[in-house]
Formats: structure tokens, sequence, C-alpha cells
């Protein structure tokens, strides 16, 4: 059926008679249009056929959506034909096996990002099989491809109440995963869509003059052209604040791609998706880093209907602007921590020895050494918040978000390890205290989130959008 698209005061031919202006951000979807985002999927085996109880609870709430979103953090590829553990890999080697894709569509997802710290864990070839597992299931996918402009594009899901368009990029990746484009004769290269992040550690000024002192008595120092509000040491940048903590710049030329990407993808869609993957300023954080929120709202300036944010595996606040929804992270949707094969490079990093180790207790060290405790979690509960989570529920009407409903999962963490990570609506107590805890970083935001029947929800007044709020 064609679309009305005078409906809903949505006028293509203005009362000048000009055409609607090319780079309208508006919110264009009709009525009832309904977005589910949840975060990482670290998801190494099929799950929809297994036995999971609990998991299809779950996967109903993704019943009422126009769009279903996750960001894929992992690998779809059979190793023994395609693809190798890279030296310079995410952490981890992601990897799952090949009959994901199916298992991806049977669970409802049709969007999924794939700009992310593990996109070229196992190379090029592993990040081109996992774009054919997802082409053949007819999942749209963004963020990676064989050049900077493949990998920054929109790409687009058509839906009865609107066209989606996403653009995913990533702030957390390593050097060898930046894709970028041709110049004269050498060709362009495949890799992530990036934002880069110029690092600073904040010093009280009496610490950054300790510094200073330091790198001045170093031989080969020399004061030509320093710049006198920071120190660089042993290539860190230290500048004076008024507490120790980091901070951090986005290269404007990624910015500016991003950006353009953004307003493109709306300028041929109803709706846009700007996602980002990124751990700053740590995992150990439940806040966003000092350069997010200027720049998400950046993002909704330009033209996007939603900023999700995730890469920390934490929960971290949810914020309304402009009548959209702004989530800094939300966690984990899978955490399937028993991931094989394991490169050597893995091995050797936790100490163990292929000939006498498995893949499992490689990876059993890994989770006890590499997740961290975010602020707040303390003793034996260590971790735990890597396995809490909530899946998201944006519901729009008349172009802007009139509801946002939150329902609190948990990822099995008291199952043994190779059965953990597959979500389930949490117990009452459980879910109550992963809510109580999403109302108090959403706080100070200017977020209220009510709890009703086990369920946060976020009602919008109708001149929020308005109020720029």
């Amino acid at each position: 059926m064609e679309r009305d698209p005078h409906e809903n005061g949505r006028h293509p031919i203005q009362e000048d008679g000009g055409f609607d202006t090319v780079g309208s951000v508006a919110t264009n979807v009709e009525d009832g249009f309904t977005m589910a985002a949840v975060g990482d999927l670290l998801y190494a085996r099929p799950v929809t056929k297994g036995h999971y109880p609990g998991l299809a609870d779950v996967l109903r709430i993704f019943d009422e959506a126009d769009v279903t979103f996750g960001n894929l953090e992992t690998n779809i590829l059979d190793v023994l034909s395609k693809g190798c553990p890279q030296a310079e890999y995410g952490g981890a080697y992601c990897i799952s096996d090949p009959e994901l894709g199916a298992d991806l569509k049977a669970m409802g997802f049709d969007m999924v990002s794939r700009a992310n710290n593990h996109t070229l864990d196992w190379g090029v070839e592993g990040m081109r099989e996992t774009s054919l597992a997802l082409d053949k299931h007819r999942i749209i996918h963004a963020g990676a491809g064989e050049n900077l402009a493949q990998a920054g594009a929109a790409r687009f899901l058509e839906t009865p109440r609107g066209r989606v368009a996403m653009i995913s990029f990533a702030s957390t990746f390593g050097p060898m995963a930046r894709a970028c484009d041709p110049a004269g004769e050498a060709p362009g290269r495949p890799g992530l869509n990036p934002l880069r992040l110029a690092k600073s550690i904040i010093v009280p000024p009496e610490m950054l003059e300790s510094l200073r002192q330091v790198r001045e008595v170093l031989p080969g120092y020399n004061p030509a052209g320093k710049d006198p509000s920071r120190v660089v040491l042993g290539g860190v940048s230290y500048k004076a604040g008024t507490k120790a903590s980091y901070s951090f710049e986005a290269n404007s030329r990624d910015v500016a791609n991003i950006l353009r990407n953004v307003r493109q993808g709306k300028q041929v869609s109803d709706f846009c998706i700007a996602t980002n993957h990124g751990h700053e300023p740590g995992e150990w954080s439940q806040e966003p880093a000092d350069y997010e929120q200027s720049f998400a709202r950046s993002l909704i300036d330009a033209g996007a209907d939603a900023y999700i944010a995730h890469g920390p595996h934490v929960l971290r606040g949810v914020e309304i602007y402009k009548g959209r929804p702004i989530f800094y992270s939300l966690g984990n949707f899978f955490c399937q921590d028993l991931r094989t094969p394991v490169g050597a490079d893995m091995y050797e990093e936790y100490g163990k020895d292929p000939r006498v180790d498995t893949d499992a207790e490689v990876t059993v060290d890994e989770v006890a050494k590499g997740y961290p405790t975010a602020e707040g979690f303390v003793g034996p509960q260590s971790g735990v918040e890597f396995y809490e989570s909530v899946v998201t529920i944006s519901h729009f009407e008349d172009n802007q978000l009139a509801e946002l409903r939150l329902y609190p999962i948990e990822l099995r963490r008291s199952m043994r390890f190779a059965n953990r990570g597959v979500p389930r609506l949490a117990p009452p107590p459980q879910g109550a205290a992963i809510l109580e805890r999403l109302q108090k970083l959403s706080k100070p935001f200017g977020t209220h989130i009510e709890i009703q029947s086990g369920v946060g929800v976020i009602r919008l007044q109708p001149s929020s959008a308005q109020r720029g709020i």
C-alpha cells in the first residue's frame, strides 16, 4: 500500500511552492512506529533450537517492533576454510558458528551494526564472510566495508511504517582495522568506519608541573612549539584539571564524515539510527566519556532519530533530546563466553599452552582477568553487571518518541560456563535492581524512569521536542 505523503502533516511541497528541504532532519514515520534496540551480541552459537528456558519470553518483546537492532560483536565464518586469527585483535578472538545468520533472523533481528573492536579479529576474510552470512539472510548491516566510503555509508531497511537508515561507527578499535578510501593509484583499505579519539589524562596542576619537570630533563627535549597547557610524556598527553580523569577529543575529519553520512542517510529515509561502539573512558565506568553527550546531540541535530551506544558491556544512562532517545550504553544482550577456536596469541597472553590447555581454559582466564568491575560494584559480584541489561522498545507518535519501555534481562551468569550468556527476563528483585540502577544513571540527563509492573517506562510530554530536552 502506498503511503500518503500528506498524512500527519508531512507535505512534500511547501507553501511557497518549493520542494521540501533536502536537509530536513524531521522524523517521518507513520504513527505507531516502534524500534527495539539491544546492546552487544557476544554470540557464539545458535540458540533458537536449544534448551534456554525463558529466551522465548524475551524474543516476544520484539514482536511489536518495526525494526530490531543489535551490535554484532563477532565474526560468522567457518575458520577451516576462511580467515585466520590476527596478530592485532580486540582482546579476544570473537568467532561464531556459520549458522548464526539464520539464528539471528529467527530471533527477529533485521539490522545489526558491524563497526567494533572485533570486526577484523579474523582478518579481512572473516569480515567478508560475516557480510555474506548476513546478506544471505537479508539482515541489514553497516559499519564495515571494502573502503571507508562503504564502511561509513548508511544501509536501509524497508518497513510498512517507513524506511530505516543505519550508520555504524566505532571509537574503540585496533589501528589496523580502520578503513580508508583510495588515493591516486593507491587502492582503498577494507575495514571499519572509525571515530578516532585523542585521549588526555587530567591531573591536578601541581602534578602537571612535576611531569613538565620530568619532560624537561629527559634527553632530546626541545621546547620549541610546545603547548603550555599540556605535557606529552612518553606519547601520553597530560592536562591540568580539578581531579584525575580521562578526557577525549574526537577527530574532526571523522566527525565530519559521520555527520555527512547521517545527513545523507536521513535524506533518503524516514528514520535514522546512528550507532557507536566505544569502551571509553573504560569498561569500569557507568558514565559516558566526556566528549559523547555533545557528539550524540550533534548527530540528532544532523538527522539521527536515535543514538545507540554499546561497547562498555555495562548499562549507562538514557537521555531524551529533542524527542529522540540517546542510549549511552545498552550493555550486553548476549555474553556467550565460550568461544572456540582461540588464536595462539591469546594462549600466549594468558600464559597457556595449546598442547596442554583448552580453548575454554584460556577463555575462563580471560573472563576472570579481563572483565573489570564497574564503579559501584565490588567483592564477589565483580563482573555481574556484564550479565545484566535491558531490552528497549521506543514507540513513536506524531513523529517523536511517545513512550520508551525498558525490560530488564539477565544472562544466566549463575549457570555453568558453557551455558551462560543467553538472555532471559530478570527475576523481580534483580529486575528492580537493574531498573533502579538505570534510574540513577539517567537522572543526570534529566530523564525520569518510572517502574511499572517490573518494566521501566519513560513517557514524553508533547512539548518535550520543542523544549529541546
